[in-house]
């Protein structure tokens, strides 16, 4: 007997060891090898890693060079744009508001924003504060982002804002989930209306300040010190370059925020928090009540098992949630050009794990954070970097075959002579699509020319393709969204307006061709 319940308490005492070395999760130095083959696998210049478990930060490092340009090492401070990530701020903004009485999630906009206004005036009547938030408004995927993407455009807020009205819905009010990025912009109006402060000002005095976040700031213009800052990278016919900034500073409360992972770190630690902060976690940011609300669900957003067996997707209030094997996720990524970056917390596991890239790869940092989880999950003999490295290279493949052939056609016509129609002076004029303005097509040394007036960024050669299709080539090659234009013709055989669509089934979604509708003014 005596024998038995030593050993009971020797494989007691190896299993609490195991589980425990587990819970560690990965060593520094594991963690430096993954994301040095991550960034070797996927081609990113730069990455920085933080590791937040049990309210301490027990991993934070920089890897490789900030710009492929300027050099410089990455490190703990170097600033990253975090893009989407900026959402999330947004909603704690609005959470903090709210705390103070001044609104609440279920007021309507119209209260707030008289002028605002939807396609639907049903739409308009019933829309609330939480509604910017959810990404169920009826809008499609990216809907009327080219009023702040690339980053050259001139369209201010206000006009934005006017601009809603002419966008058309694609389902029916708060029945389907279809990210968006206009409604958070409205979301910082509304923070401005309230507070009386600027959206930027509101962000630095009550989320930066108070966390010591002191190198981040709501965009890259607002930098104090632009000395460590990334540059962003893109696959640029076939060879990885420095890109230019995104969208532009209408698009802060939706994605403007340039931080480090040591400044990232402090948002995490504070949301893990439950809004608060500061030595014995006296200070709040925000109350637990709008935490909850926040990490609540409110929009569905999928369903699958994949690589955690997942049950439910959802969508919160600048947050993803879903359970992740048995445990709730919150979590967010974010994209700009030649950036991208993913927070994820388990807050059961009192876990949080921040990765800014300055590569566009979602892949990068979806097998480290993954990785990461997975020691902590117990699951062995997962390697991520293989799995998605796979699955982006069959993407890709597929997605290069279809822009090749495109591409083929093109050059087949040109070989043979043919534009198509009998003369390209039938399709120059002025066009206008509603919200996104006027573009130019003019006859250039023999070739059409697609100028448009608010956006400087998209100007390019038009190349004829077949019937009456033409295929925009951007002058700037990093944009990598080259679109079809197509054209409608009058009785007499002149062009009379034209839609667009993207030529490569990888174009960012913010490139949003299938919510324009040119009309020929003259």
């Amino acid at each position: 007997m005596k024998t038995t319940f030593l050993t009971k308490i020797l494989l007691i005492s190896i299993l609490f060891f195991t589980i425990s070395g587990t819970a560690q999760g990965l060593s520094a130095t594991q963690i430096d090898s993954l994301v040095q083959k991550t960034m070797s696998t996927f081609k990113v210049p730069g990455i920085a890693v933080a590791v937040l478990k049990d309210g301490e930060v027990v991993h934070m490092e920089g890897y490789g060079t900030r710009s492929l340009r300027d050099g410089g090492k990455v490190d703990e401070n170097t600033l990253f744009g975090v893009a989407s990530n900026t959402k999330a701020m947004t909603s704690a903004a609005l959470a903090m508001l709210i705390d103070e009485d001044k609104l609440e999630w279920d007021t309507k906009v119209t209260e707030i924003i008289p002028e605002f206004k939807l396609y639907d005036p049903y739409v308009t009547s019933e829309f609330t504060v939480r509604d910017l938030l959810t990404h169920r408004s009826g809008l499609g995927l990216g809907a009327g982002d080219l009023m702040v993407w690339p980053s050259q455009n001139t369209t201010s807020k206000d006009q934005l804002i006017y601009n809603l009205r002419y966008l058309k819905p694609v389902s029916s009010f708060r029945s389907q989930y279809d990210y968006d990025n206009l409604l958070y912009i409205v979301a910082g109006v509304v923070v401005e209306r309230i507070s009386g402060k600027d959206y930027e000002t509101f962000i630095k005095e009550n989320i930066f300040q108070p966390l010591g976040m002191d190198r981040s700031a709501v965009n890259y213009n607002l930098l104090e010190d632009k000395s460590n800052v990334i540059d962003g990278h893109a696959p640029t016919d076939g060879k990885l370059v420095p890109v230019g900034l995104s969208f532009t500073a209408a698009a802060n409360p939706a994605a403007g925020v340039y931080s480090s992972v040591n400044d990232m770190s402090k948002w995490v630690q504070a949301q893990l928090n439950k809004g608060k902060y500061g030595e014995n976690l006296e200070k709040e940011l925000f109350s637990e009540k709008q935490h909850r609300e926040m990490w609540k669900p409110h929009t569905l957003t999928g369903t699958g098992k994949g690589d955690y067996n997942t049950h439910f997707k959802a969508y919160g209030l600048g947050w993803f949630l879903s359970d992740v094997n048995g445990y709730l996720e919150v979590t967010h990524t974010g994209g700009l050009l030649g950036i991208v970056s993913q927070v994820t917390m388990i807050p059961e596991l009192d876990l949080g794990i921040i990765v800014l890239t300055n590569q566009q790869s979602g892949a990068a940092f979806r097998s480290i954070t993954n990785s990461i989880k997975d020691a902590y999950f117990g699951i062995e003999g997962k390697d991520r970097i293989t799995q998605y490295n796979e699955s982006r290279l069959k993407y890709e493949k597929r997605a290069d075959s279809v822009v090749a052939e495109v591409w083929r056609k093109v050059e087949e016509v040109q070989k043979k002579g043919k534009t198509g129609a009998e003369a390209l002076s039938d399709y120059t004029g002025t066009y206008n699509d509603p919200w996104f303005g006027k573009v130019n097509i003019k006859l250039q040394n023999g070739k059409l020319r697609f100028e448009a007036k608010n956006a400087p960024d998209m100007h390019g050669e038009m190349s004829y393709y077949k019937g009456n299709s033409f295929v925009v080539r951007w002058d700037d090659r990093s944009l990598n969204g080259d679109a079809f234009a197509v054209f409608s013709l009058d009785r007499e055989g002149k062009a009379k307006g034209f839609t667009m669509e993207p030529v490569s089934p990888m174009t960012d979604f913010s490139f949003d061709f299938q919510d324009l509708e040119f009309s020929k003014v003259k």
